[in-house]
């Protein structure tokens, strides 16, 4: 009898350990595949040319229309790639990154190519879907006035020694 309720203690305590287990190790959110970098898909390009890749980064440049389609490019923060996309997946892409700008943030996700032959074999991304993660925003030019004392110090100093090396002359 005592033999009996140790085998069914054992076994409570394993189940306990496995959900246990299971509560900690399961995620609470749905888990997405992570972006691809700039850097894996160019290194890497034969093995994802043809495939469905998902990339993300920030909408720079000008956006070119061409006909119902479009052209953009996304920087990753290391390599900006070629977008080709439907011309109505950019409606809600506001901004892109330039001096004046910083760009859309986007998540895109479409076939990867290697050597486009519609785009003259160019690496380049065919999307089937884009969507904004974070909006873009006009960007405020700062003046640094600490650059703009040190170059009217400079400025000073170079007249001074000019005027210096006239009286010299004379």
């Amino acid at each position: 009898m005592i033999n009996s309720s140790y085998r069914v203690s054992r076994t409570a305590y394993r189940a306990l350990f496995f959900l246990a287990l299971y509560a900690v190790l399961r995620t609470p959110y749905p888990a997405f595949a992570q972006p691809l970098s700039s850097t894996a898909l160019i290194h890497d390009a034969k093995q994802y040319d043809g495939k469905v890749v998902d990339y993300e980064g920030e909408v720079i440049g000008e956006i070119m229309v061409r006909g119902e389609y479009a052209w953009m490019n996304v920087y990753d923060g290391d390599n900006a790639l070629g977008i080709w996309l439907p011309k109505d997946l950019i409606r809600g892409v506001l901004y892109a990154g330039s001096y004046k700008s910083r760009g859309d943030t986007v998540a895109v996700t479409g076939i990867f190519h290697e050597n486009c032959l519609e785009h003259g074999g160019d690496l380049d991304i065919h999307a089937q879907a884009v969507r904004i993660i974070s909006p873009g925003r006009v960007a405020t030019e700062r003046i640094n006035f600490a650059k703009v004392n040190q170059a009217a110090i400079l400025g000073v100093l170079c007249l001074l020694m000019l005027i210096l090396a006239l009286f010299k002359r004379k």
